[in-house]
């Protein structure tokens, strides 16, 4: 079966080599890689290598080579389609349903690609090498701009009167040439015009590093022509799901932990010539949903900083309003902005790598933060004024998917407003102090439970749901008689319940002596409770709970135990603690 291009690609970007290799081989990071013993031959000493950043594997020991496909498919004697929905379903994806729109459409991808790859590479060459392009080399060089970032980023230049198109056409059918988005009919004078024609050209990569499309800037001052221009949309190019530089800038995540997000090509260009490469440009359009959610894959921070006029407030603040409903608590969306009336490129010419640096870390402020003062600004002091800001700010609250950053930021947004109002009616202070110490309680909350491990929180779900459950467990005390706990209170509290259940007694949580401060702590914090409340809490729904709450515990277990090997397999090297590393490995996958 074939599958599109677009569709492994997107496998590809949402798995990383060494997270497929790492649940069969045992990985240890070296520099820029990963390294560990052959999956293909037995050894003692590693000869087996990862990178993240080229997206393959490589074995010294048997010359065995590839990508996450290849990897799959020889360590487990699967068939490439039998890969490809393995992976799937490991990154998270629907399987592939393939049908004869497929085979046509793959056909013209070929055909688009090597359209753009001729073009791209025909302009970016006679830039570098025409004489009679002086032109646009004075402009480069007046944006401090040379033959490496020319080379790095592939610009090129278009002359005013090209005639790429009539060698094109000898080679590719009209339509296809016109489908590119690279050229238009003019109607007036029944000719075929090149779109990007007296501009730069910027590709506009995929994820893989292919042009799909291109960014066009002007270099001579004009009253009637804009100053950049993208490609139109086609069936391979789509603005809102696409950043310029992620090709380049994703192979840093494993370095950094944050990106900046700018509006233009040249500043991308700008601040990656003052070693700042871990920046992307969202193509002139608003931010997506898409957009965010691609660089979250590959980064915890997103800094967003557009330029310091008024259209670069403009563009931030649709930005934020776009972005804020896809925010967790394990990523960060923030804003830098620069002075007024510069630009990342002008900013970091002038100060440099560091100062930029610096100034994002004092600087930057969270999305809520810049959502409230933004709307600030545009309130007055009455009540009529204050009713249609709240209003905004819930409304905008509202759109964010997770709930406890959406009850946060809500709370953020209220306890601010109530600061601004305290001359208000008693009821309404007492209103918004129930509020202020709801936010605490749920900061608070959120910093307890933050304290606690993963076991902890899981052993709390499992010891809920028995503590909730009793006259259940002394019927089915099979379920959780073999769960094994790490944390050792936890452990005591398990084994008298497991006791007074097998003496056959009734019993009543109440009747155990159990420590209340910790009972409280459980109720407290055990995640099963959320969980709970959209259940019918019917008999077979408890027991499947139970089931994958020690089913996870197991796993806890395993992982465990597969430290503890890992680290004396670093040690002494020997077989017998690799093969007991691989068939504990093997357990992992099948729970």
């Amino acid at each position: 079966m074939k599958y599109p291009k677009e569709y492994l690609d997107e496998i590809k970007t949402r798995l990383k080599v060494s997270t497929v290799v790492s649940k069969t081989v045992s990985l240890k990071k070296r520099g820029k890689e990963y390294v560990g013993l052959s999956p293909f031959k037995n050894e003692k000493t590693p000869s087996f290598t990862v990178n993240d950043e080229k997206e393959f594997y490589h074995c010294f020991a048997t010359s065995e080579h590839g990508n996450i496909f290849d990897f799959v498919m020889k360590t487990q004697n699967l068939k490439f389609g039998e890969s490809v929905k393995h992976l799937a379903q490991l990154a998270g994806m629907q399987p592939y349903m393939f049908s004869k729109q497929d085979e046509e459409k793959e056909k013209k991808w070929k055909e688009y690609q090597a359209i753009y790859n001729q073009y791209v590479d025909f302009y970016h060459n006679q830039l570098l090498k025409n004489d009679t392009y002086s032109n646009a080399r004075d402009y480069l060089k007046k944006r401090s701009l040379g033959k490496e970032e020319v080379k790095k980023f592939q610009i090129g230049y278009i002359e005013k009167n090209p005639k790429f198109f009539d060698k094109l056409k000898n080679e590719f059918n009209e339509q296809a040439l016109i489908e590119s988005g690279l050229f238009y009919l003019d109607e007036k004078n029944k000719n075929y015009v090149e779109r990007f024609r007296g501009r730069l050209i910027f590709p506009i990569n995929n994820i893989s590093g292919q042009p799909i499309a291109l960014g066009g800037r002007i270099i001579e001052k004009s009253d009637y022509l804009a100053k950049y221009i993208n490609s139109p949309e086609t069936i391979f190019f789509k603005k809102g799901s696409n950043l310029y530089n992620l090709d380049l800038a994703r192979k840093l995540s494993n370095k950094l932990d944050h990106i900046y997000l700018v509006e233009g090509y040249m500043d991308v260009v700008g601040l990656s010539k003052n070693g700042i490469e871990n920046v992307v440009a969202n193509l002139g359009t608003s931010l997506t949903d898409k957009q965010i959610l691609t660089l979250n894959q590959f980064f915890d921070d997103i800094i967003i900083c557009f330029d310091g006029d008024e259209s670069g407030y403009k563009a931030a603040v649709r930005a934020a309003e776009n972005s804020i409903k896809e925010l967790k608590p394990e990523k960060q969306i923030s804003f830098l902005f620069l002075p007024d009336k510069e630009d990342p490129d002008s900013f970091v010419n002038k100060n440099g790598k560091n100062y930029f640096i610096d100034f994002s870390k004092q600087s930057k402020i969270s999305i809520h933060q810049f959502i409230f003062s933004h709307y600030k600004k545009q309130t007055e002091n009455n009540p009529s004024s204050m009713a249609i800001f709240e209003k905004k700010l819930r409304a905008i609250a509202n759109t964010i998917k997770d709930d406890f950053i959406k009850k946060y930021v809500l709370e953020y947004f209220l306890e601010k407003i109530a600061e601004l109002t305290p001359h208000s009616n008693q009821n309404k202070k007492q209103f918004y102090t129930k509020k202020i110490q709801s936010l605490e309680s749920t900061k608070r909350h959120y910093k307890e439970s933050q304290s606690l491990s993963g076991v902890e929180l899981k052993e709390f779900s499992l010891l809920y749901l028995v503590m909730n459950n009793l006259s259940l467990l002394q019927a089915n005390i099979h379920l959780i008689e073999n769960v094994k706990l790490f944390t050792e209170v936890n452990k005591q509290i398990l084994k008298l319940i497991i006791e007074k259940l097998k003496s056959g007694e009734k019993i009543d949580i109440k009747d155990l002596s159990l420590d209340s401060q910790l009972v409280d702590k459980i109720n407290k914090f055990a995640p099963i409770k959320h969980i709970l409340k959209n259940k019918s809490n019917n008999e077979h729904e408890i027991i499947e709970l139970l089931e994958d709450t020690s089913r996870d515990l197991m796993n806890y277990d395993l992982e465990f135990r597969i430290q503890e090997l890992e680290s004396k397999f670093s040690k002494d090297l020997s077989e017998a603690t690799f093969n007991e590393l691989k068939e504990l490995k093997k357990k992992q996958n099948i729970n």
